[in-house]
């Protein structure tokens, strides 16, 4: 079953620059989709489209049949997004409030927000933390924070851009770990990098973008011989002819 249709999407800027092209895509409820391409290919345009951010020029993009432009809302329920810069989605005051935020924009209970906070502080392991001064936390726990938010929200599809950006191996160890978790769990995965070698073990599909247009589309092991031609390198495995290899291994 699809979860994501999109058609005939395309998306031009406010100063004329045209974002991304006739995208035509699908993605299963459940799949582990890498999208690859250099900085400005259209990769963050095309996601912010998923859960309203954006609105486009062209073209429709349905969630489980619902038409995201006339349901934003709902939208951003169904979706949530973790941000390259972690920092720009911290919204609150300690820790435990910014993982509340979204859930009281639902108008929840207090009790439902409690639980769904702690629940999700306890997943990424910041209940230590939960009254701490966001700000103040280091780059991995901010990323944590981040994903604590979404999980709050209980979003069916969770989409990551660029997560590893600027972390050291164990912080990037610890993020793969929980976007595998969230995909074991059954969330629909979305992740965005021009870096293959960290997650591409993981990933059922792989998607290449260039120009603001979808160029590559399939199996990862198929068409990983393409990649370098649009600019994203080929990880180290490939290049010795192996299997793909977890960094968790």
């Amino acid at each position: 079953m699809n979860i994501i249709e999109i058609e005939n999407l395309s998306h031009r800027y406010n100063d004329g620059t045209l974002g991304i092209e006739n995208i035509n895509l699908n993605i299963r409820a459940g799949s582990f989709v890498a999208i690859a391409g250099l900085n400005g290919s259209g990769k963050t345009t095309l996601l912010r489209h998923l859960n309203g951010l954006l609105l486009p020029t062209e073209g429709t993009v349905r969630l489980d049949g619902i038409n995201v432009a006339g349901n934003l809302l709902q939208a951003r329920q169904f979706v949530g997004m973790m941000f390259q810069d972690a920092d720009s989605q911290i919204v609150g005051e300690t820790v435990y409030e910014d993982v509340a935020f979204g859930p009281e924009n639902l108008r929840l209970g207090r009790r439902q927000i409690q639980r769904r906070v702690e629940v999700a502080l306890r997943a990424v392991g910041l209940t230590e933390l939960a009254h701490q001064r966001p700000h103040l936390l280091s780059g991995g726990e901010k990323r944590r924070l981040a994903i604590a938010g979404i999980l709050a929200m209980k979003p069916r599809v969770i989409i990551f851009d660029e997560p590893f950006s600027s972390l050291d191996y164990p912080g990037v160890k610890l993020i793969l770990n929980h976007i595998l978790a969230l995909h074991q769990a059954g969330h629909t995965i979305l992740v965005t990098t021009h870096d293959l070698e960290k997650i591409i073990a993981h990933a059922d599909r792989l998607i290449l973008m260039h120009g603001g247009k979808i160029v590559r589309d399939g199996i990862p092991a198929e068409i990983m011989c393409d990649v370098e031609a649009f600019g994203v390198r080929k990880p180290c495995s490939f290049r010795l002819g192996l299997e793909a290899d977890s960094w968790l291994n």
